[in-house]
């Protein structure tokens, strides 16, 4: 039987892939935009992977539908907990006790902040991750209870079968490795052929060998089954801004369509703003986090946000470049102290902008 999006997203979540389930979701928001469920389970995502702005913004849209909830208490209590407020947080808390007296997470949260909640402390619980055991609660993540109950298993019917499990998962894919993309796999005639054959109608920004090509190709494919697709990006452009053939630089496209949406804890090969700035080509849909201060921060009647980011400004001594960001919505950024962007590099008017995905500020007043 199909399964709905949301169960899909809620299975993602469960496992702790909120990337995958924010991504999924996403592309269904003509669908369930008024639905109250698809903006908490999206709030819930974002609250978890540190984005904040949009979690709010989520949250809101929810609590436009249903007030009541107790996943939505808790996930607004958490951010004002996060900023240090514990006013508004118990509130929300006391909120969640009226409906679920013997809520745990609430319960919890209250006696944290009764004892431990001081704004130093809060800033370590955010620093360490530790916060979201004040997180609406996803349950247990079904991938670790596997790792514990099939190796039970595996033992109690002898050595013998545990051998043959081995050798079989020897053979067979690794947990956690990603699409099989043999179909995507270069064909002898396109690895005896690489370049495009008509060079006079076309400008390329790469003249590469066929050796280059091919390589080039199987790098893509190694740094997708190795989950750096920030690498597997990089070589994608060079493939596309080359003289590559057709058939080639479109398998290439291809591919990037199975590429993942980072957050600040899976994102691998993160791009320095020098490198960036003097190949930009090279980079473009490319993820970086960049740290630094922001200026000119403008909010739009649609809800958007942009803002410059002054590129290793967090010290307040060395400005290594100046970059556009734009949001969907508005983060919760304090303008006065340094901030961390997650973003996507593309380009805007033949300048380089980053389309912000997450944002990271301590609570605390110290440097990030």
């Amino acid at each position: 039987m199909a399964r709905d999006v949301l169960s899909i997203a809620w299975s993602y979540m469960q496992r702790r892939k909120f990337a995958s389930a924010i991504k999924l979701m996403e592309g269904r928001s003509e669908i369930y935009e008024e639905n109250f469920e698809y903006n908490l389970l999206l709030g819930i995502s974002c609250l978890y992977v540190g984005d904040i702005g949009s979690a709010s913004s989520y949250f809101q849209r929810a609590r436009h539908i249903k007030l009541t909830d107790t996943r939505l208490l808790l996930g607004q209590a958490a951010i004002f907990l996060r900023r240090g407020d514990t006013d508004r947080a118990l509130q929300y808390y006391m909120d969640v006790k009226e409906n679920d007296p013997a809520n745990k997470t609430a319960n919890a949260a209250m006696e944290f902040i009764r004892t431990h909640g001081d704004y130093d402390t809060i800033c370590r619980y955010v620093d360490t991750g530790r916060i979201e055991a004040f997180y609406p609660p996803l349950g247990p993540n079904p991938q670790k209870i596997a790792r514990f109950v099939i190796p039970c298993a595996a033992f109690m019917l002898g050595v013998g079968l545990v051998l043959c499990f081995v050798a079989r998962g020897n053979r067979n894919p690794a947990v956690g490795q990603r699409m099989d993309l043999t179909e995507l796999s270069l064909s002898d005639d396109e690895k005896r052929n690489p370049q495009e054959k008509d060079l006079s109608s076309q400008s390329f920004r790469y003249i590469l060998s066929d050796k280059e090509i091919n390589q080039a190709y199987v790098d893509v494919m190694d740094y997708f089954q190795s989950h750096r697709d920030n690498k597997a990006q990089i070589e994608i452009n060079r493939i596309l801004n080359s003289n590559a053939s057709l058939s080639i630089r479109t398998k290439s496209q291809t591919v990037m369509n199975y590429l993942e949406t980072p957050t600040f804890d899976t994102l691998t090969d993160n791009p320095t703003y020098t490198a960036v700035e003097a190949d930009p080509y090279l980079y473009m849909d490319c993820y970086v986090i960049w740290g630094g201060k922001i200026t000119n921060a403008i909010n739009y009647a649609d809800g958007s946000y942009s803002c410059q980011l002054l590129v290793g400004y967090e010290t307040g001594e060395q400005v290594l470049g100046i970059v556009t960001v734009k949001f969907d919505s508005t983060p919760q950024i304090q303008p006065d102290q340094p901030v961390k962007i997650l973003g996507r590099i593309t380009t805007e008017d033949k300048k380089v902008i980053l389309r912000g995905r997450a944002v990271y500020q301590s609570v605390n007043d110290g440097l990030l």
